[in-house]
């Protein structure tokens, strides 16, 4: 979608601030023996109470459409986790991806956090150098540059500390429908891929593994797990295309990575 005026880009960022407020309650229930279902159940709640409507529900196959509000991925769940009734623990990598239809507009984001503390220093840079790869690529978002300038920040920047992008699933734009054009790999080529036009609302996002990017689906059809069994982290963020600069709107760079 592109954003053609400053009305229009103000409703969004106005949608797009109520979303982030709810992600900052979904954010401060994750904690130490809650379960991913209960943080589920208060998106739903969240959601009835300020009139707008989960769009990850119903999303896929008709066969087995996603049931939920969330999807929260926990450890080696890479992406689209169904959220479980476990009790998360200490060390846990918890990745809290949601999104809103309001207006007949979507947004969607996802942050990650750990639970107490982390259990290893590797986990610890997987998740600092996650977020710092994630976040430049989104600042770079601005006329003059092009997706595969996006995907070479963030697969460049971890792939310097060791760490890998999950390559099947990709950012995306974003607007009247949750999935638009265009297409923003956590991979690329300085200068190739879709120019970015000012006024476009993309959704820059990557799924940072611990170790080796080969990955399938679970049982459950929507899962899809690492299969070395290595942790990962995800952060996501929506952007509008900016002349000079990256209009982030959904301000979750500074969010404490420790629950």
């Amino acid at each position: 979608m592109i954003l053609k005026t400053s009305a229009d880009i103000k409703k969004y960022e106005e949608i797009a601030t109520l979303s982030t407020g709810i992600l900052w309650q979904l954010h401060q229930k994750t904690a130490e023996g809650v379960t991913p279902l209960q943080i589920d159940e208060l998106a739903d709640q969240l959601c009835k109470e300020n009139g707008v409507k989960p769009n990850f529900k119903g999303v896929g196959d008709p066969k087995n459409p996603y049931k939920y509000s969330t999807c929260i991925s926990v450890n080696d769940t890479v992406v689209h986790g169904i959220p479980q009734d476990e009790p998360l623990k200490k060390g846990d990598l918890v990745k809290v991806d949601f999104g809103i239809e309001k207006d007949g507009l979507n947004t969607d984001h996802c942050f990650t956090v750990v639970i107490g503390d982390y259990l290893s220093k590797e986990d610890e840079k997987l998740m600092i150098v996650g977020r710092k790869a994630v976040l430049k690529a989104a600042q770079t978002a601005k006329v003059g540059k092009t997706t595969g300038d996006l995907g070479y920040i963030m697969e460049s920047t971890v792939g310097a500390e060791g760490f890998t992008v999950a390559e099947q699933y990709v950012g995306h734009g974003i607007g009247k429908t949750l999935h638009d054009e265009p297409q923003v790999p956590a991979w690329g080529f300085p200068g190739k891929g879709q120019k970015l036009k000012e006024g476009m609302v993309i959704c820059v996002e990557a799924q940072i593994i611990a170790g080796s990017n080969d990955l399938y689906l679970g049982n459950d059809g929507w899962s899809v797990k690492t299969s070395d069994k290595s942790n990962s982290v995800m952060f996501e963020y929506m952007v509008v295309v900016g002349k000079k600069s990256a209009n982030i709107l959904t301000k979750t760079m500074d969010w404490p990575l420790v629950k």
